[in-house]
């Protein structure tokens, strides 16, 4: 993937945005004009409305995977990104979902950590979709 698709495709700009929102919790969130803006819309609103919701999904999930300390906050907010995914947007496949985040993954990370990405995602997925 080369770098104008990269920054075009809208799960990067998703956690982009989220990165934004995490650093700085009071700014606007402001959503550029782009072919998927209501679903980057759609996916930053409502991992920042439903945060409680995924945070306890991941404390209940992902506590004996994820530590607090030492996974990157990248990582973090694609797995939230894509939690949210699971449990709300319904019509868009599991599998379909994993390999989006891997392919953001390969611009934000590094191999190893796109590996623990996929292991990660894939045993969240089993649980976050069940429960709706």
């Amino acid at each position: 993937m080369n770098q104008d698709n990269v920054l075009q495709n809208p799960r990067v700009i998703v956690v982009q945005k989220l990165y934004s929102y995490h650093l700085n919790k009071d700014s606007e969130i402001i959503f550029p004009k782009h072919r998927y803006k209501k679903f980057i819309k759609d996916v930053v609103n409502g991992v920042v409305e439903r945060n409680d919701l995924i945070q306890d999904l991941i404390n209940s999930e992902l506590k004996d995977d994820i530590n607090d300390n030492k996974t990157e906050l990248m990582i973090k907010l694609m797995i939230m990104a894509a939690i949210y995914e699971f449990m709300f947007m319904h019509k868009t496949p599991i599998n379909v979902i994993i390999s989006e985040y891997l392919k953001v993954a390969e611009f934000f990370v590094e191999t190893a950590q796109k590996n623990f990405l996929n292991a990660i995602l894939d045993k969240v997925s089993k649980v976050s979709r069940v429960k709706n």
